[in-house]
C-alpha cells in the first residue's frame, strides 16, 4: 500500500504555470479572445483558398494557351494568305507577317530547323510560331497576343480576393453581431450579473431566469449554478431558523427560571388571599358586596392558576388538550379583564364564529387571550374599539383556525415590532412594561403547535394574530 502510495506521489507532476504570451491572450475578455481566433481563422482560411485555387486556374490558363497555340500552328501550317482582308475573322487578331529572318527576329537555331524541316513549323517562344514561305529566303511568322491570359488571370485573382474578402467580412459580421452575442456573450452576461446579485445578497436576481437558459453547455452551468445557489440559500434559512430556535429556547430557559421564582413566591398570598375572601363570603350578606367578593375570588382563582401555569411552562410540561370552543372562551377571557374600570368605557366585539374550534388547553389559551386583551385594553383610549375575528386556513395539508385581536389604539411602535415577542423588553405594550406577558403567551402558543404574529393596520391600530390547530 505504502508503495503505491509513493508510486502514486511520485507519478503525480504539478503542470506547469502559463508562460507570458498565454497569460497576455488569457488577460483578454472573452469577446476579445473569440474575435482574435475568428480573424486568425478566417484569415488562414482565406489564405489557403487563395493559394490553393490561383495555381490550379494558372495551369488551366496555361492550358488553354497551349492548346489554342497548337490550333493557331495547324492553321498556320496551312499556307493561309497573309493580306488581312483575305483571312478569316476569327484569325483576324493575330499577327501574321513575312519576310527575311532579320527582319522577323528569327533566330539562327530556327532558320536551321526550318531549313532542314521545310514542311513543319518553329515555335521560337509560347507566343511566336515560324516557318518556311514560298517565296526562296522569306520567312512567315504569327504572333499571339498573351494580353488575354495575362489579363484572365489577373482578374481571376481579383475575383477571387474580392469574392474571399467578402465572405470574409460577412462571416465576422454574422458571427460577431448575431451568433455569438446570442450564444455566448449575453449568457456570460446574464451569469456575471447574476452573480454580482449574489454578492449583493439580492434574494431577487441571484439565480438565473428558464428563458434565459438554453440547451447546451452554458445551459447547463446555468442550471447547476442555481442548484447549488438554491441549496446554499435553503442551508442558509435552515441555519437562520436553527439559531432562532435555538435564541428561542435559550430565551425560554431564562423566561422559565424566572416564572419558576415569581410562580412560587405568588402562590403563598395567593392561597391566603383566596382563603380570606372566601371566610369574607361566608359571614357577608350584602348582595353588592357579595358579587365584589366572588369576582375577586374568580380573579384570585385565575392568579393562582395563572402561576401553575408558570410553573408548568417552566418544566415544558405538556397539558392535556381538548375541542375548545374559542367564542366562549373569548368571552370568558373578556369578563377577566373587565374588572379594570376602563373596560366599561370601550366598545369590545366578540365577532369569532360559535362553530370555530381548536385543539388546546382551556386554561393556557385563557391565559393567552386574557394577554391579548388586556394590551389592546391599554392601548386604546376612551371610546376606542377592541374587536376579536376568527376564520378557518390551511396549511400544508392541515386545518387550522386564526383569531386576531384588533384594537384602533396608537399602534405599537415601528422599533418595538420585531422584537416584541421577546422576553425582557420593557419599551413596549405589554402589560405596562412587564416585559414577560406576550412572551408567555408566545410559549404557550407554541406549545399548542400554534403561532402568533403582530403587525400595525394601515388604518391605524394594532393586529394581532393567533393560529392554532383545528379540532377534527
Amino acid at each position: 500500500m505504502s508503495a503505491e502510495k509513493n508510486w502514486r506521489r511520485s507519478s503525480y507532476s504539478e503542470p506547469r504555470p502559463p508562460g507570458f504570451a498565454v497569460r497576455t491572450f488569457g488577460g483578454l475578455k472573452v469577446r476579445q479572445k473569440l474575435a482574435v481566433l475568428h480573424n486568425i481563422f478566417f484569415f488562414v482560411l482565406a489564405v489557403s483558398v487563395y493559394l490553393s485555387v490561383i495555381p490550379l486556374f494558372s495551369q488551366h490558363i496555361e492550358a488553354a494557351r497551349e492548346r489554342e497555340l497548337r490550333m493557331v500552328s495547324e492553321i498556320f501550317g496551312a499556307e493561309l494568305p497573309m493580306n488581312a482582308s483575305r483571312q478569316p475573322q476569327d484569325l483576324s487578331v493575330y499577327d501574321f507577317r513575312e519576310g527575311d529572318a532579320a527582319s522577323l527576329g528569327l533566330s539562327a537555331e530556327g532558320r536551321t530547323f526550318l531549313e532542314e524541316h521545310p514542311a513543319e513549323t518553329w515555335r521560337q517562344n509560347k507566343h511566336v510560331l515560324f516557318r518556311l514561305s514560298r517565296t526562296p529566303g522569306q520567312y512567315r511568322r504569327v504572333s499571339l497576343s498573351s494580353a488575354f491570359y495575362d489579363t484572365a488571370l489577373r482578374q481571376a485573382r481579383l475575383s477571387l480576393f474580392v469574392v474571399l474578402g467578402t465572405i470574409y467580412v460577412l462571416s465576422i459580421v454574422v458571427l460577431e453581431f448575431m451568433i455569438m452575442p446570442q450564444y455566448v456573450y449575453q449568457p456570460l452576461r446574464v451569469m456575471l450579473n447574476a452573480d454580482e446579485s449574489l454578492l449583493r445578497d439580492d434574494r431577487e436576481h441571484e439565480l438565473i431566469s428558464e428563458r434565459f437558459i438554453l440547451n447546451d453547455e452554458i445551459g447547463q452551468i446555468m442550471r447547476s449554478r442555481n442548484a447549488i445557489v438554491s441549496q446554499l440559500r435553503h442551508q442558509e434559512d435552515d441555519l437562520a431558523h436553527a439559531l432562532q430556535k435555538l435564541e428561542e429556547q435559550d430565551r425560554l430557559v431564562s423566561l422559565g427560571l424566572l416564572s419558576t421564582s415569581v410562580a412560587h413566591e405568588l402562590n403563598t398570598p395567593l392561597a391566603v388571599l383566596q382563603g380570606s375572601i372566601e371566610k369574607l363570603l361566608e359571614s357577608n350578606q350584602d348582595a353588592h358586596t357579595l358579587e365584589r367578593l366572588a369576582r375577586m375570588l374568580r380573579v384570585t382563582q385565575r392568579l393562582r392558576k395563572i402561576s401553575e401555569g408558570l410553573i408548568d411552562f417552566a418544566r415544558v410540561r405538556s397539558r392535556e388538550t381538548e375541542p375548545v370552543a374559542l367564542h366562549g372562551l373569548i368571552d370568558e377571557s373578556w369578563n377577566l379583564v373587565a374588572i379594570d374600570e376602563k373596560a366599561s368605557a370601550v366598545s369590545f366585539e366578540n365577532n369569532v364564529k360559535v362553530n370555530h374550534t381548536v385543539l388546546g388547553n382551556p386554561d393556557r389559551l385563557v391565559q393567552v387571550f386574557v394577554n391579548l386583551l388586556r394590551n389592546a385594553l391599554i392601548a386604546v383610549s376612551s371610546g376606542g374599539v377592541i374587536r376579536v375575528e376568527s376564520r378557518c386556513l390551511q396549511r400544508g395539508g392541515q386545518n387550522w383556525v386564526s383569531c386576531t385581536f384588533i384594537d384602533n389604539g396608537p399602534g405599537i411602535p415601528a422599533h418595538v415590532l420585531p422584537n416584541l415577542f421577546e422576553a425582557f423588553v420593557s419599551t413596549r405594550l405589554d402589560a405596562r412594561g412587564t416585559g414577560l406577558g406576550l412572551t408567555v403567551a408566545e410559549g404557550i402558543v407554541t406549545q399548542h403547535g400554534g403561532t402568533i404574529s403582530a403587525s400595525n393596520r394601515p388604518e391605524g391600530g394594532a393586529s394581532l394574530e393567533v393560529v392554532l390547530p383545528a379540532a377534527a
